[in-house]
């Protein structure tokens, strides 16, 4: 089992990843020095292929189960209180553990419920799909949706632990795959060629589920992201590299009625920001070419339908990183150079949206 440490200022975490990694989660519990009374949050489809597994694993445990539907509507306020009347029904104190079981939803949604039970208690990652695991589970980024807004109500709040058991990936559909690729894309861009080159490479093998590949892909963009939180925790600065892409990415989730889920949404966001980029004449034709040879590879995977430019636009004037009523980019100049608070006209924007439209 791989053990890599994320030092962010005042919290110190470890991140556990491995092959068939959460029956030892007793162990590391300890090795932790984690105890208390647990409440287990878990996505639905994650109980039905997983139940006896996570009984076994807390058998010798107090434990409570919440389970929760994922999808990006249950990200909501209904399901923050249907997390918290559970905790206060069973006299969970501030000494308790709050145990997120699944993908990001569930991820997002736990960790706000144990950064605002009693104005705080412990929480556990376990994330169990590939996007989750290479990004959401670390950081400390939690929160959920309101009024069409993604991730618009949130908090910084750090896990105690993180534990990826890439066993869980043996159960997602291939879509759910290819949105974990479309996050490690992402990092492709933020690390280094020689990373973009690796990945470029085995994408095949990721999809297919390679323990080695998929170890590997895994450790290199927690290793970066842990890195980028350690430096930049709130977001102010270099951590607002982490959302190439996502500034598009989360306007079309949402004009799209999350038809489109998060990591197909984060390959077309990167298309427009690579058009955009090449319409600042950041990057010259010749790259564009070759990154876009990769993420079309893709695209007839991720299908779009009424796309409406104009709505686009608006959602994305909400973001969270724009000031002074601007919408602000992250964009590529190239493979791990990225600029930040970039601004472009909107006619520029619209060109660079029906430009990626186009192709999905």
């Amino acid at each position: 089992m791989k053990k890599i440490k994320i030092n962010v200022p005042e919290k110190e975490y470890n991140v556990y990843l491995g092959n068939n990694t959460f029956p030892s989660l007793p162990n590391l519990l300890s090795k932790e020095k984690i105890k208390g009374k647990f409440l287990l949050v878990i996505d639905s489809n994650v109980k039905k292929y997983y139940s006896k597994l996570i009984n076994d694993t807390f058998a010798n445990y107090f434990y409570n189960i919440v389970i929760v539907n994922s999808s990006e509507k249950n990200k909501s306020f209904e399901t923050l209180q249907k997390i918290h009347s559970v905790l206060i029904k069973n006299k969970f104190g501030r000494d308790s553990v709050l145990v997120a079981i699944g993908g990001g939803i569930i991820g997002d949604i736990a960790g706000f419920a144990a950064s605002t039970y009693m104005r705080g208690i412990k929480y556990i990652q376990i994330p169990t799909t590939l996007l989750a695991s290479v990004d959401s589970s670390v950081g400390g980024k939690t929160g959920l949706n309101f009024q069409d807004t993604k991730n618009v109500i949130g908090s910084f709040y750090q896990p105690q632990m993180v534990l990826i058991d890439t066993d869980f990936f043996n159960t997602l559909p291939n879509e759910e795959r290819l949105c974990g690729l479309g996050e490690i894309i992402k990092y492709c861009f933020l690390i280094d060629q020689k990373f973009y080159n690796y990945v470029q490479k085995n994408y095949d093998e990721v999809l297919s589920n390679n323990p080695k590949v998929l170890e590997k892909v895994i450790t290199e963009s927690v290793k970066f992201k842990g890195g980028v939180v350690e430096a930049d925790e709130r977001e102010s600065g270099i951590r607002k590299v982490l959302n190439l892409g996502h500034t598009f990415a989360h306007a079309f989730e949402v004009q799209q009625n999350h038809k489109i889920k998060h990591g197909q949404a984060v390959i077309v966001g990167i298309t427009c920001a690579l058009y955009l980029s090449h319409y600042l004449n950041f990057v010259n034709e010749k790259d564009l070419d070759n990154y876009l040879s990769f993420l079309l590879f893709f695209s007839p995977q991720i299908k779009l339908s009424n796309v409406n430019k104009k709505k686009i636009f608006t959602i994305m004037q909400l973001d969270k990183k724009n000031r002074d009523n601007k919408i602000k980019f992250v964009l590529l100049q190239n493979v791990g150079e990225i600029l930040t608070d970039v601004p472009a006209s909107k006619e520029l924007v619209y060109k660079a949206i029906a430009k990626t439209v186009s192709h999905f």
